[in-house]
C-alpha cells in the first residue's frame, strides 16, 4: 500500500464532511426529501471515508507472526462495511420516500437548494474522480472503493438538480418522494455492488483479469527449462499477490539451478506485472518420460521420446492440478 494513500483518503475525510455540511445547509433551507437523500448518503461518504482511513492505516502495518500475509485483507472489510452503510442510507430514503409521497412535505427557498446542490455535487465528482484516478494508480482497492462511492454521489445529485428544476417549473410537489424513491433504487444498487466485491475478495474468489494477464507474461516470458506450469492460484492481500504454481524443470537440475530458475521466474513476473507485487510460493516436479513430447529443451541428454508438440499456456491448463494438459 503507498503511503500516499493517507494523505488522500484524509483529503476525502475532509471534503466529505465540507460537502455534507453544504448538502444539509441546502435541505435546512428547502424541507426537500430528495436533497436530505442526497445529504444522508453523505454522511455515509463520512463514516465510509474515517474507516477507509483507518483500514489503509492497518493495510500499511507489517506483516508479523499473527498476520503472516500481512493485513491487506482489512480492504476487503472497508468496501463491504461501506456498501453496507450505502445499503442502510438507500433503504432508509425509499421507506421516507413512500411515506412522503402520500404527505408531501412544505418546500421553501428551492432556488438556493438548487445552487447549493450544483455546488455539492460537482465537488463530489471532482473529489471521486480524483480518488478513482488514484486507487488505479496506486492499486488501492480502498481508495478505488471510496471514490467510486463518491462518484455515484455526484450522480445522484444530478437527479436532485433535475427533481428540483421540474418542481420549480411545474409546481408539482409530488416529484420531490418520486425523485427521491429513484435516487435511493441507484444507492442500493451501489451498496450491493460493494457488497459484492467485498464477498468475492474476502471468500479469494479468483480474479481471472489479474489470471489473465499473468499468463499472458508467463507465455512471453516463457523458459526452455520451464517445461510445465499447473495449479496456479492467485490471492490478493491489499496490493500484495500470493501466488502458488507448480513448475516443471529438468530431473537433474541441481537444487542450486531450480532455485536459479524459480528466482529468474519471480524477478520475470514482478518486473512485468503492473497491478502491485508478486511473492511466489513454487513447488517444483522433476519431469517424467512422458515430459520429453512437449519439452523444448534441445540439448537434452537423456531425452528418451523425441518432441512432439509445445504445450501453449492459457488459464484452462495453468489453473487445474493436472500435469502436461492441454486446453480444453
Amino acid at each position: 500500500m503507498n503511503n500516499n494513500d493517507l494523505f488522500y483518503i484524509r483529503l476525502s475525510f475532509f471534503f466529505s464532511t465540507l460537502i455534507c455540511a453544504v448538502k444539509f445547509v441546502a435541505w435546512f433551507v428547502t424541507g426537500s426529501l430528495v436533497i436530505l437523500s442526497d445529504a444522508l448518503e453523505s454522511i455515509i461518504n463520512v463514516v465510509a471515508a474515517a474507516f477507509a482511513w483507518y483500514s489503509i492505516y492497518l493495510s500499511n502495518k507489517p506483516r508479523d507472526t499473527e498476520h503472516p500475509y500481512g493485513h491487506g485483507k482489512i480492504e476487503f472489510f472497508s468496501i463491504g462495511f461501506e456498501g453496507a452503510m450505502i445499503l442502510i442510507a438507500g433503504f432508509g430514503i425509499l421507506i421516507q420516500a413512500i411515506l412522503f409521497f402520500f404527505n408531501p412535505p412544505e418546500l421553501h427557498a428551492l432556488t438556493a437548494g438548487l445552487w447549493l446542490t450544483i455546488a455539492g455535487g460537482a465537488a463530489n465528482f471532482l473529489l471521486g474522480f480524483f480518488l478513482v484516478k488514484k486507487g488505479k494508480q496506486n492499486n488501492s482497492l480502498t481508495l478505488h472503493g471510496n471514490g467510486k462511492h463518491i462518484l455515484s454521489d455526484s450522480y445522484s445529485s444530478i437527479g436532485v438538480v433535475v427533481a428540483i428544476v421540474l418542481i420549480l417549473l411545474t409546481g408539482y410537489k409530488w416529484i420531490d418522494p418520486i425523485a427521491s424513491a429513484i435516487a435511493a433504487a441507484i444507492i442500493i444498487y451501489t451498496g450491493f455492488k460493494l457488497m459484492s466485491k467485498s464477498v468475492r475478495g474476502l471468500m479469494d474468489e479468483v480474479d481471472m483479469k489479474i489470471v489473465e494477464e499473468l499468463v499472458t507474461i508467463l507465455k512471453e516470458q516463457r523458459q526452455p527449462n520451464w517445461i510445465d506450469m499447473h495449479n496456479l492460484r492467485v490471492q490478493r492481500y491489499g496490493s500484495l499477490y500470493h501466488v502458488d504454481c507448480h513448475v516443471t524443470m529438468p530431473y537433474y537440475f541441481s537444487l542450486e539451478e531450480v532455485h536459479e530458475e524459480i528466482t529468474k521466474l519471480d524477478k520475470i513476473l514482478n518486473s512485468n506485472f503492473q497491478k502491485g507485487s508478486i511473492e511466489f510460493f513454487i513447488h517444483t516436479d522433476p519431469c517424467i518420460t512422458s515430459s520429453c513430447t512437449h519439452c523444448q529443451l534441445a540439448d537434452c541428454n537423456v531425452r528418451k521420446q523425441p518432441f512432439i508438440q509445445k504445450i501453449e499456456w492459457s488459464k484452462e491448463n495453468l489453473l487445474p492440478n493436472r500435469k502436461h494438459s492441454f486446453p480444453e
